[in-house]
């Protein structure tokens, strides 16, 4: 099956799984969603992901989702730059989410990070989602 969006999907099951309370969700994997998971995990948003082998040349992503309290850890996460409206941003244009409490995660030339990586790097890149 062929998504428009994977990583808009991934994003959809992290959001729905968390609302219905489970503990590990499965996603189909790739690479870029794998960065993104990498970036969530050293943020504290989620507890962590392992890749998983299905058959031969398929393999999915099992994240271990992070609750604070019975509150999920993650409140919002939302794509910012969709498949049909890429968003660029400068390193100096980029925004503060919610005033630094959460983050944006961006693709740079120097791969996936996070707002604060990318300022310290000071590199701009495509923003791909925000989490709060």
């Amino acid at each position: 099956m062929s998504f428009s969006d994977p990583l808009g999907d991934m994003l959809t099951r992290i959001r729905n799984g968390q609302q219905a309370h489970k503990s590990s969700i499965l996603s189909p994997a790739s690479r870029l969603r794998q960065n993104v998971l990498e970036v969530l995990k050293r943020e504290g948003f989620i507890r962590g992901y392992e890749r998983l082998a299905v058959r031969p040349g398929l393999e999915e992503l099992r994240i271990d989702l992070k609750y604070a309290e019975g509150s999920p850890v993650i409140r919002e996460i939302h794509r910012v730059s969709t498949p049909g409206r890429r968003v660029y941003s400068k390193i100096g244009d980029l925004p503060k989410v919610y005033n630094g409490l959460g983050i944006s995660i961006l693709s740079t030339p120097r791969g996936v990070m996070s707002d604060h990586e990318a300022r310290q790097a000071n590199v701009g890149g495509e923003v791909l989602c925000k989490v709060f």
